[in-house]
């Protein structure tokens, strides 16, 4: 696919086009093509105790090329599901890659499940391998056929022992652009977790948004700081920057503000894609004394980030801050562009090639400003192959509106006259109040804007009257202190920036937020415990 340069946003449509390939290997197609030039980086591992390793991409064309042989040598075979769950360390990419060269299908984990979680996705998706460190193979089960470790650990192979004893040569696996390339699994926020499968042409698609969004090149070094089993990591640590030839810093350590930003420093990052949580938590430590100079985009997605934040990240790096939308069964599809006009609180416009739709309870498109599901135009090839071994709930997530058939989202949103995307919230999210529709990122966006609000969520908390009431959840900043009157004053701050009919009408002050690993704040627990008990 010839990508297209962009002068403008709008111009990133002119003459583009989807042209997915009918085969695709990433690991052949991606990896051993840039691997033709001996001294290129692919990855830069770093540690808390400052420990390196470097890895170019003949490197990792190599190792992956001995990963997929030592699958091929333990009976592992094309579509076969491939459990990993890993810290952030180089052989994440390299079993990854190495699954996408024989056509396995890996499912990335993180090293937080459970013994209980891991015995899940296991059964679930009918896996045959499991590749962890010494650390955690307590968490599977002794009749799982595979088992590599990183570092030694009792009836287990050793990964560094058993890649060094297979070939560095292997021939890709021919891969067509529908066949099962990767599959995540959900956070479970309700019910069990689902594994979304994606498509060969899933992993090529994604380079797109590295494209556009990320605007990488071959010059650049990308740091992400997503947990390996996010779908985030996957477009922004793996298979977008890999796609265009740039390195990736890969740090494998505790999250600190101060090192956060020697890390930027040191490595000379240019671009970083970090959780809003920690954007806002940076935005409030001195930058003074080192050198961002070379840092010339940063990118957020998950949780919106509030204007203010925005500008104080700007002003702080001289680096935009862009944010994006995207979930897990469609990856980035909604995004701000670096030239782009940027509207304060848009999640910004469809990714080239893509067609968004907002979508009313009664099927029809809705009107400008007028809120309802957020739909993505289908076929689309960045949209998941569907739920595995779950037919039914794939089915869920589709809708044929007047001939045209569209993926849903599941989120609320709305569109202004310019084509703009506004994120309004979860559907279940959505706070009803006599009648009234209020998306939580409304009444958020306005809180943040107050000095004394480091991080805030707001959640339907039932109400006799009224049904449900906003309440807001806030965290206030180092130095500020609860009271009757701060309240108060919140609640009419919120008044002045948005509809009066917005405002929480309760409000209360905890030390932090309950939130996924990866940063997302979990408003489903805040609401679940406001309506525990709950008889109107």
């Amino acid at each position: 696919m010839k990508r297209v340069e962009m002068t403008s946003y709008d111009a990133a449509y002119d003459g583009f086009e989807w042209k997915i390939p009918a085969q695709f290997n990433y690991g052949g197609d991606v990896v051993d093509v840039w691997a033709k030039d001996p001294d290129r980086m692919a990855l830069i591992w770093v540690n808390e105790a400052g420990e390196e390793r470097r890895f170019t991409y003949a490197d990792v064309r190599d190792l992956t090329n001995q990963f997929a042989n030592y699958l091929t040598q333990k009976g592992v075979k094309k579509g076969d599901r491939v459990l990993i769950m890993l810290p952030r360390i180089p052989e994440w990419q390299i079993a990854m890659v190495g699954c996408n060269k024989l056509g396995a299908i890996p499912i990335p984990c993180v090293t937080m499940l459970t013994g209980k979680d891991v015995s899940y996705r296991m059964e679930h998706s009918g896996a045959v391998a499991v590749v962890t460190t010494a650390m955690e193979v307590g968490k599977v089960s002794d009749d799982v056929p595979v088992r590599l470790s990183v570092g030694e650990a009792a009836g287990w192979d050793d990964f560094k022992t058993e890649l060094n004893r297979q070939s560095t040569d292997f021939i890709p696996a021919a891969v067509n652009a529908e066949d099962p390339a990767i599959m995540f699994y959900t956070s479970g926020s309700t019910g069990l977790p689902k594994g979304v499968l994606h498509a060969s042409r899933g992993l090529f698609s994604w380079r797109v948004s590295a494209w556009y969004w990320l605007s990488l090149t071959e010059d650049d070094v990308m740091w992400c700081t997503a947990d390996t089993g996010w779908s985030k990591a996957g477009t922004s640590i793996l298979y977008g920057p890999w796609s265009c030839g740039a390195t990736v810093l890969f740090y494998d350590g505790p999250f600190d503000l101060e090192h956060r930003l020697d890390l930027l420093q040191r490595y000379n990052v240019t671009v970083y894609c970090a959780a809003a949580t920690e954007i806002r938590q940076l935005v409030q430590v001195d930058t003074s004394a080192r050198d961002l100079s070379s840092l010339r985009l940063s990118v957020s997605a998950g949780e919106s980030v509030d204007p203010d934040t925005v500008r104080a990240w700007s002003d702080k790096t001289g680096a935009l801050l862009l944010d994006g939308y995207g979930q897990t069964e469609t990856l980035m599809t909604v995004l701000n562009y670096p030239k782009m006009k940027l509207k304060p609180g848009s999640m910004g416009k469809p990714l080239p090639g893509t067609q968004a739709a907002i979508l009313t309870g009664q099927g029809r498109r809705a009107v400008p400003g007028e809120p309802g599901q957020l739909a993505i135009r289908y076929p689309h090839p960045q949209v998941m192959l569907g739920y595995w071994n779950n037919p039914e709930k794939t089915k869920e997530n589709f809708l044929t509106v007047d001939g045209t058939e569209w993926f849903l989202t599941g989120d609320t949103a709305y569109m202004d006259t310019e084509g703009y995307l506004f994120f309004a919230g979860r559907d279940d999210d959505v706070i009803n109040s006599s009648g009234y529709r209020i998306g939580p990122m409304e009444v958020e966006n306005a809180l943040m804007e107050h000095g004394m609000v480091q991080e805030c969520a707001a959640v339907a908390s039932p109400d006799k009257t009224r049904g449900e009431v906003v309440k807001a959840f806030i965290v206030l900043k180092r130095g500020c202190t609860p009271s009757d009157d701060l309240v108060k004053e919140l609640q009419d701050f919120t008044k002045a920036l948005t509809a009066p009919y917005k405002y929480p009408r309760r409000i209360a002050f905890l030390d932090e937020l309950p939130k996924t690993a990866t940063g997302k704040i979990l408003r489903r627990l805040l609401k679940e415990q406001e309506f525990e008990g709950w008889s109107a």
